[in-house]
């Protein structure tokens, strides 16, 4: 899902990039237009601001990608368990954004004042019980899609509830995080074919530049190391080049739909070869930048562009292995994404 740095000692910042101008506190303006309840049209809007803030609903985008990747590496063309597979990827992913602010809440009051929660805009058993109804809606759309899928699902969503309130802090967060993005990925492979073997090593390099990114993400409100930018960007190289050179076999699960396009098609190459070119220009730039200089606002910008970069990651997984339809409609997000995160934060 969306990084997000460790706490006090290790400061948190909401995930990238955060703009550390903001001044409001609890007392200001946010909290009496939208904790008060008020019932004109700018109270409502303010109030539906507010969660799209504690939501991040921008970051949404970088969400479907995921199961179509996962879905791809079956054989299989997208179906309606698929969807379901979206749809519950997308309520786990809201419930971490919700539980994080939930658990942050003491740190934010004295470094982000400005979001939902200290700003007294949501208050903070709204936050805790919608992240345990969008868990719970999660898990029941996953077991719509089957078995398998649930079985995927439960793990994800404890992966993402163990990050938010115990692992976050500890050398182990950008492990779980990883972790969860990873199993993302499976439950649209499960979901959509039965079978996770063959989205393993998908998962596997979509966990990696999960892994990097969060790690980079560490540094975003003191700076740090220009060591790890360096990594990551290490890292990016690798796996475009893995994307460009390793074309990925269609999974070994029966397929049901004998037209899916083969790996090796001139139209598939060449589009994983772009998509992969993209990957790195979005991740590749910002993280070159915080390694010359690793200061908060250029490591944000890296992070940022690590979450934004999911999407042709995404994209090019898809593409390699042989699921044109899906790698296009994954990258046509990207431009959408883009234009919802100049009006609400991806943070």
């Amino acid at each position: 899902m969306t990084p997000r740095p460790p706490g006090p000692d290790q400061p948190t910042t909401t995930s990238p990039p955060q703009s550390p101008t903001s001044t409001s506190t609890p007392s200001q303006g946010p909290r009496a237009g939208t904790a008060s309840g008020a019932g004109d049209g700018d109270g409502a809007g303010a109030r539906a601001r507010a969660w799209a803030e504690l939501l991040r609903l921008p970051a949404l985008f970088t969400v479907p990608g995921d199961a179509l990747a996962g879905a791809a590496t079956t054989g299989n063309r997208p179906n309606p368990r698929t969807l379901l597979a979206i749809a519950s990827s997308l309520c786990l992913y809201e419930a971490g954004m919700a539980l994080n602010d939930w658990a942050d809440q003491a740190e934010d009051a004295l470094e982000r004042p400005h979001r939902p929660l200290p700003s007294g805009r949501i208050r903070p058993p709204a936050a805790l019980v919608a992240a345990g109804a969008l868990t719970a809606v999660g898990l029941a759309l996953a077991a719509r899609a089957g078995r398998p899928a649930l079985a995927v699902a439960a793990p994800l969503a404890a992966t993402v509830w163990a990050y938010d309130l115990a692992l976050k802090r500890t050398p182990a967060g950008p492990a779980a995080m990883a972790t969860a993005r990873g199993l993302d990925l499976l439950l649209g492979a499960t979901a959509t074919g039965g079978s996770a073997r063959p989205a393993l090593p998908s998962a596997l390099t979509l966990a990696t530049h999960t892994l990097a990114v969060t790690t980079v993400s560490r540094g975003e409100t003191r700076g740090g190391s220009p060591l790890t930018p360096l990594a990551a960007l290490a890292t990016t190289g690798t796996l475009a080049w893995t994307l460009t050179r390793t074309p990925q076999a269609p999974g070994t699960a029966p397929s049901r739909c004998p037209a899916a396009v083969p790996a090796r098609h001139p139209a598939a190459d060449t589009l994983r070869t772009v998509l992969a070119a993209a990957f790195v220009a979005t991740s590749g730039s910002p993280l070159l930048h915080a390694a010359l200089n690793p200061s908060p606002p250029l490591t944000q910008r890296a992070v940022g562009g690590g979450i934004r970069a999911m999407i042709p990651l995404q994209a090019a997984l898809a593409a390699r292995s042989g699921a044109l339809a899906s790698a296009l409609l994954t990258a046509a997000l990207a431009p959408a994404a883009r234009r919802f995160a100049r009006k609400v934060s991806v943070t």
